[in-house]
């Protein structure tokens, strides 16, 4: 893997250093002072949507490998480093970080309760997430990881719905559970290694493990991780978590959060483990495929827009799986475009259905109707995101399903069929909740109710435009990642 030495400024650094300055302020600032609270949180988590554009803007595609580099010892004796940088694959995922995290904060902006205590743990958990991706040492992969985790459960279970108690309850269970399984599988790949360092760009060098010792840390890790991608069957926390979370935190939940689990798969299982990868791929792909197929006819028997969307979002996180488990470029670079636009059709999902529940006081399918007349605008939205996540052309999803397919119908045309066909019928279902909830008998009790207006539509707006943009222009996206996917693929034994 390529080096590329940084001497300029730390900009991964400062998107972190942004998110414990703001998270700082807020918790200096009395807790009447909610509005100002508010604009911290704007303001900084602006900043860090405005650094994570920048970042994949000036990533220098012609040269590829890890740039703005940041690198320091921390623990010499045990070889642990503060070890930050911005690849093909990361960056994206950086990028998509950096526009639910602001956008999150704007769908919140009407919260009246415990607006400190909420902002103050949102931002937390960003701040973990954000590590997470930009780190290359395994011992701040696996600390990050989990203060990105710890933050969930008082969000969901003290500014949660439906059963929030159990909710964040069982999702914390889980992904603690991912946690037991990593920790063990990084120390034993620490010890076999026998460098003595914690950084992946050495542990990933060939030779460093045997093909026994990929083989048994792979499975570990991918479970590990894959809990947090919700594959099958380690998936049932996820619905129900995204169904008690409040709007914001359902956004980074189903948006970011999950995409931590498949990026784990990629940065520590796949880089680390390639054999390992490629003798557990079958498996994978298995795996993946009936969670596509699990999540689509699940998804038909529920009644609330939140499991609708929980179950849709255990699907297409199966494309991801699918696009790991075909052990190819093409997979890899449909995977890693999918988690993006995933996160951001999710994010605008989870931010409509919130504006809805917060004046209808409902979710249940039944219970809504005819809202396009009464709310155009909020409709819209939900809409939009509805279209996305059937994989209509020119909107972000459709590129990432359509290379995954492509790549799947070469190296498994059985699954990739039967996914491809679970999916043409989730997008039928789709289309029947949007007749259902939008354009079937309107509710009477809800004819007066309020449309959006425009400020409380700009988060929703950025997110649509970001879908737009990366529908049309694809190839700015494919083009960052190539620069991580090929060489990484030449370099396999």
């Amino acid at each position: 893997m390529i080096i590329m030495e940084s001497s300029g400024f730390p900009y991964l650094s400062a998107i972190l250093l942004s998110c414990v300055a703001g998270l700082l302020v807020i918790l200096f600032l009395p807790e009447e002072r909610g509005k100002q609270i508010k604009w911290v949180s704007a303001i900084f988590s602006g900043i860090t949507m405005v650094i994570a554009v920048y970042l994949f803007i000036a990533y220098d595609k012609s040269q590829g490998g890890l740039q703005f580099v940041e690198k320091y010892t921390w623990v010499q004796s045990l070889g642990i480093s503060y070890f930050n940088a911005a690849d093909g694959f990361n960056l994206p995922m950086l990028l998509l970080t950096g526009i639910v995290f602001f956008t999150g904060v704007l769908t919140m902006w009407e919260l009246n309760t415990r607006v400190k205590e909420f902002y103050a743990l949102y931002i937390l958990l960003v701040t973990g997430v954000f590590g997470l991706f930009m780190s290359f040492d395994l011992f701040f992969i696996f600390i990050w990881y989990d203060v990105s985790l710890f933050p969930m459960y008082l969000l969901i279970a003290v500014w949660g719905t439906t059963r929030k108690e159990y909710g964040a309850m069982k999702l914390t269970l889980y992904l603690l559970a991912g946690s037991a399984l990593i920790l063990p599988a990084i120390i034993y790949l620490f010890v076999n290694s026998g460098l003595n360092t914690f950084d992946v760009t050495l542990l990933m060098r060939p030779g460093t493990f045997t093909a026994f010792q990929q083989k048994f840390a792979f499975i570990f890790l991918y479970l590990g991780f894959g809990i947090l991608a919700a594959i099958w069957p380690l998936h049932t926390w996820s619905p129900v978590g995204h169904v008690a979370a409040p709007h914001a935190v359902s956004m980074v939940h189903a948006g970011v959060l999950m995409k931590i689990g498949a990026f784990g798969v990629l940065r520590v299982a796949i880089f680390l483990c390639p054999q390992g990868w490629q003798y557990w791929a079958q498996l994978m792909a298995l795996l993946a495929a009936i969670g596509i197929i699990y999540g689509t006819f699940v998804g038909l028997s529920q009644t609330d827009l939140k499991y609708v969307i929980g179950y849709s979002s255990v699907s297409h996180m199966g494309i991801v799986g699918l696009g790991l488990a075909t052990v190819s470029v093409d997979g890899l670079n449909g995977a890693v475009f999918q988690m993006f636009a995933h996160g951001i059709m999710t994010a605008l999902f989870f931010s409509s259905v919130g504006y809805i529940y917060d004046r209808t006081h409902t979710k249940i399918i039944g219970e809504l109707g005819g809202l396009s007349r009464v709310m155009p605008v909020a409709s819209s939205y939900f809409i939009v995101a509805a279209m996305a996540s059937m994989g209509i052309p020119c909107l972000a999803s459709f590129w990432g399903e359509l290379v995954v397919f492509i790549s799947a119908f070469k190296t498994y045309p059985f699954r990739g069929a039967v996914a491809v066909c679970a999916l043409v019928v989730s997008a039928l279902f789709m289309l029947r909740v949007v007749q259902k909830t939008f354009y079937g008998l309107k509710n009477e009790s809800f004819a007066d109710l309020p449309d959006m207006p425009f400020g409380l539509g700009v988060p929703r707006m950025i997110l649509i435009m970001v879908l737009v943009f990366f529908g049309l222009f694809p190839s700015l996206m494919f083009d960052v990642i190539e620069t991580a996917s090929i060489p990484f693929m030449n370099g396999l034994p």
